[in-house]
């Protein structure tokens, strides 16, 4: 393969020579001795030498190729090479065809037919253009610019904010909604700000929007989703997309550019601070808490306070953060499940966050959820976290026997069912466990359940 490829990269040297057997000579000269760094360092130096046009889009898909957040179908790409900064509308007749967008990158980039996507001929060219430094000044804040500026295009601006998929002919319009905040966060300059401020001036009047939140709906990751997509108004403001991307810098030139309710919700009910919390933005949760009025404690639809979100997604500094504030309540249930932060902590295994969790004064670290009925102990037995059991059985208010669960078991049974031997040794292990003790459901033992349940872990 490394050998195809050298060949490949240097078709044109090998072709300069007059004769066969020099031909041959510089091949094996190329195969034997040269490697693909040194292929590529010639590649490119033919790239630059290039003229006019040519570079400038050779050296811009060499910069969008290995820098965006996924990889870009030719389509996505071939627009994005057709962005024209301070332009206010997309100019179709700028857009490059992909033979020509191919030819400038001289064998750099190819398109991966299967899923016709573009991408660098070898993993390691990647490498090789980050070592380069005379190519790229701020890869990110480029991509952000253009995306923004796709973003602002007076055609895409009056789209419908009701939308659930791009139209086919703005084919970057959902790479640029969903990513440009993440190439901003990277590096933004006072250019990326301005073209950001005017994007998120009554952004949730914008499809973009909604394009970003139906994106991140797909991902059902452990953070907030957009349950409640509808027809209706989305409600995520400008605010709510800075903290959703985590852009500190940004956000300052927000709260700047009008006053803000800083609780205010999404349709989902989440405020600016529960997506700062459970995407991890640690500034950003202490800029807004830092805002007059706001309130920590808000939840959304189903109950999901910024500290729950925090604790389930296991963002330590956040929930440091949050828990130095004396008004925030560290057992709010989250009304679906009911688990509070603490039980999901413990479900997780996040066991900096439970111990934290544990050092409130005001933490009930007994409190049974709703739901499935499971104390933070009882969760942390049935999953199996080990070094979570010890650090809650070090409580006094913690029961070490007390029946949880749908089938009301002890701690001791639901680690023996699901064959937990660490869990089971460390409980066996306190003299105020009583390993005789039968489930209220149907009177059986901690030694039945592993015989029956977790016997093949035995």
């Amino acid at each position: 393969m490394c050998s195809f490829l050298l060949v490949s990269l240097n078709i044109d040297a090998i072709l300069e020579e007059v004769t066969i057997r020099q031909r041959r000579k510089i091949l094996e000269e190329m195969v034997r001795g040269k490697g693909l760094s040194e292929a590529y360092t010639a590649t490119l130096r033919r790239l630059k030498a290039q003229k006019g046009n040519k570079l400038i889009l050779g050296q811009k898909v060499l910069m969008w190729v290995p820098h965006s957040e996924r990889p870009l179908l030719v389509e996505e790409l071939c627009h994005a090479m057709g962005v024209e900064m301070g332009s206010v509308e997309m100019d179709l007749e700028n857009i490059p065809a992909l033979r020509t967008l191919l030819a400038s990158c001289l064998g750099l980039v190819t398109v991966e037919v299967s899923s016709s996507t573009v991408r660098l001929v070898h993993f390691t060219l990647k490498e090789h253009l980050s070592s380069d430094p005379t190519l790229f000044h701020n890869p990110h804040s480029e991509i952000a610019d253009a995306c923004l500026t796709y973003l602002n295009f007076e055609g895409v601006r009056d789209l419908s904010p009701h939308l659930d998929s791009p139209p086919s002919e703005m084919p970057l319009l959902e790479y640029a909604s969903c990513f440009w905040g993440k190439h901003a966060r990277r590096c933004a300059t006072e250019n990326t700000k301005i073209l950001a401020l005017r994007l998120l001036d009554r952004f949730d009047e914008r499809g973009s929007a909604r394009l970003l939140l139906l994106h991140h709906n797909k991902d059902r990751n452990p953070c907030p989703y957009f349950y409640r997509v509808s027809s209706g108004p989305t409600r995520f403001a400008g605010l709510h997309s800075v903290a959703f991307f985590g852009i500190a810098e940004i956000l300052t030139a927000v709260l700047d550019m009008k006053e803000w309710d800083v609780n205010t919700s999404d349709s989902a009910e989440c405020t600016a601070l529960a997506w700062a919390a459970a995407r991890g933005h640690e500034e950003v949760v202490r800029m807004l808490l830092e805002q007059d009025g706001v309130d920590p404690n808000k939840a959304d639809l189903v109950v999901r306070t910024p500290l729950s979100w925090a604790a389930e997604c296991g963002h330590e500094q956040v929930v440091r953060v949050l828990l130095e504030r004396e008004n925030v309540d560290p057992n709010k249930f989250w009304l679906e499940c009911g688990k509070t932060p603490l039980g999901l902590a413990a479900r997780h295994g996040h066991q900096r966050i439970v111990e934290m969790l544990l050092e409130r004064g005001d933490i009930d670290p007994s409190r049974v959820s709703r739901k499935y009925r499971r104390t933070p102990l009882s969760w942390a037995a049935v999953l199996g976290h080990e070094e979570i059991v010890k650090i809650l059985l070090k409580r006094e208010d913690v029961d070490p026997n007390q029946a949880a669960g749908k089938y009301r078991r002890t701690p001791l049974s639901s680690a023996a069912s699901c064959g937990h031997i660490g869990v089971v040794k460390v409980l066996l292990g306190r003299q105020d466990v009583d390993p005789n003790l039968t489930d209220s459901y149907d009177d059986r033992t901690p030694l039945l359940w592993a015989l029956e349940g977790g016997m093949r872990k035995w």
